[in-house]
């Protein structure tokens, strides 16, 4: 078997079985998630009745799933690693699903700051806060009805003792890159940790007593970012990604590590975990081939051939006539061997690493240990 393929197998049999021999010590009942793309399993595109079609889902779920990749996503690895069912996405209504053991309020695009009109999605921070809020109040008055429901909903303890988990802000950053100065984007950060903090508080508040938070990615090394903003190789850093971007994500994540050491300080009875992504997705890209990737930054469905293969005209599996011709943006043969899968999002097989890593314990503040609720025990 060849090194890169080898890689891939130890890491698909290390989830295969990581509920049998390695499982997590999960105390919590149920995960509640808010966020951006990186964590949205059909948030969005329920929300706003669009579709979100093949080549996407193909990995693992065989078909479009409403993640913005081809497989999984860091959640779900997370999730399947604590022996946890996928969360299903607050917006969407078709099918039964069950919110038991959770639900998802994350969608792609995003924003700790409030949406404006320009804004992809509508559902920024404080909109996901407000339909936990409903969400619980219509949990609870189901509950108080009937127990009929109860498959469906989550019992009213699991919102006292289950994971609050978040991933957002990277588009407060990558959005501000198209209207905003480098300083007064840097000047803004206070700004968008203060609309997180006051989220984190309403949360608290309602009884909520363990977070989980991920900083942001290396934004800079998005082929999106890069074909904007990378045209001048002085504004390039050695792999390739915008530097700008980097230190961006590189200020904001040092002032939100600050507030969640802040917080855990104020909240003497909450557990406030803040998990370092950027190093993890940073090494990742610095040392590829050694995971067995064969491209850091290269797009695996898009558009216009290297380097980038990345169009901004036309999305992951679009056909459209750009310059009197008919082009679609078809994915890759194969997309394990990319760290990127559409321009701004990562593949199933990068997702996965990161799991992994981040499972580690050695990427977290505070590291795991026998206090932490993930704490890593073998089984028997």
């Amino acid at each position: 078997m060849a090194p890169k393929a080898l890689i891939h197998h130890i890491l698909t049999l290390l989830f295969t079985f990581l509920p049998l021999a390695y499982s997590l010590d999960f105390n919590y009942p149920a995960v509640f998630s808010f966020g951006d793309s990186n964590s949205d399993t059909g948030g969005l595109i329920a929300g706003l009745g669009e579709s979100l079609g093949p080549p996407n889902g193909q990995t693992y779920f065989k078909k479009p799933s409403g993640r913005f990749c081809d497989g999984r996503l860091i959640i779900d690895f997370l999730l399947d690693a604590m022996d946890m069912p996928f969360l299903n996405a607050y917006l969407e209504a078709i099918g039964a699903p069950s919110f038991k053991r959770g639900c998802n309020f994350a969608a792609a695009g995003s924003t700790i700051l409030p949406a404006t009109a320009s804004s992809i999605s509508p559902f920024s921070f404080g909109i996901q806060v407000a339909q936990f809020f409903r969400f619980k109040d219509r949990v609870l008055d189901l509950q108080a009805k009937s127990k009929k429901l109860n498959k469906y909903i989550p019992d009213d303890e699991y919102f006292a003792k289950g994971l609050y988990m978040f991933d957002i802000g990277q588009n407060d950053i990558a959005g501000a890159f198209y209207s905003k100065t480098f300083d007064q984007i840097l000047a803004s950060i206070p700004t968008i940790l203060l609309e997180f903090e006051s989220g984190i508080e309403k949360l608290y508040d309602q009884g909520a007593r363990y977070f989980w938070i991920h900083n942001a990615g290396p934004l800079g090394c998005l082929p999106q970012n890069v074909a904007k903003f990378g045209t001048d190789p002085s504004k390039l850093d050695a792999l390739g990604c915008v530097s700008a971007h980097n230190q961006a994500s590189k200020l904001l994540n040092l002032q939100l590590h600050a507030l969640c050491t802040k917080l855990q300080g104020q909240y003497l009875d909450a557990n406030i975990t803040y998990v370092d992504i950027f190093t993890v997705k940073s090494n990742l890209i610095s040392n590829y081939s050694r995971y067995g990737f064969e491209q850091p930054i290269m797009t695996c469905c898009g558009y216009g051939g290297p380097p980038l293969n990345y169009d901004s005209r036309i999305a992951c599996g679009q056909t459209k006539i750009l310059n009197g011709s008919s082009v679609t943006a078809k994915a890759c043969n194969d997309s394990t061997e990319y760290v990127n899968w559409d321009g701004i999002h990562y593949t199933e097989a990068a997702n996965q690493y990161v799991s992994s890593q981040i499972l580690t314990g050695k990427y977290s503040d505070p590291p795991f240990s026998e206090q932490m609720p993930f704490l890593l025990k073998l089984k028997f």
